[in-house]
């Protein structure tokens, strides 16, 4: 399979697009755009203002890339079964937890801020991540 350049246009829009909501949160909010934190505080917290505005675009920019992007969108997802999906989520939710914040949180905002804990979490995140692609390549239960 030959490399299209053109393939790159949708990864390098939608990061840029992250970044630039994340940095119109932060420079007009003074928040960090973890989704986990906003979510958490969006449910429970005392400051729920913006959160649910932000959430529900959340939500409609991944209704949005689902119904543009097809099924190839979620290849992958049909051979994974519902117990380990929802595993899958407390694992995260989990994670999110001990490690006081999320991939969103600690590996835009964080690592743009230079913080050494956001390094250690998205090392952490990356190592888990390829780990557990070799257990399943490797015909592991995941």
């Amino acid at each position: 399979m030959a490399f299209d350049p053109a393939s790159l246009i949708a990864p390098i829009v939608g990061g840029a697009l992250i970044g630039l909501s994340a940095g119109v949160l932060r420079l007009g909010n003074g928040q960090i755009a973890g989704i986990s934190g906003i979510l958490r505080i969006g449910l429970r917290g005392p400051d729920r203002s913006w959160r649910p505005a932000f959430l529900l675009g959340v939500a409609l920019a991944g209704l949005l890339a689902a119904w543009r992007g097809g099924p190839e969108l979620a290849a992958g997802l049909e051979r994974a079964s519902l117990p380990v999906l929802v595993v899958a989520g407390l694992l995260v939710g989990v994670g999110t937890g001990l490690g006081n914040g999320c991939t969103s949180g600690h590996g835009i905002c964080g690592l743009a801020r230079f913080s050494k804990r956001s390094l250690v979490a998205v090392l952490t995140f990356m190592a888990v991540a390829v780990l557990t692609v070799l257990v399943r390549r490797a015909g592991g239960w995941l």
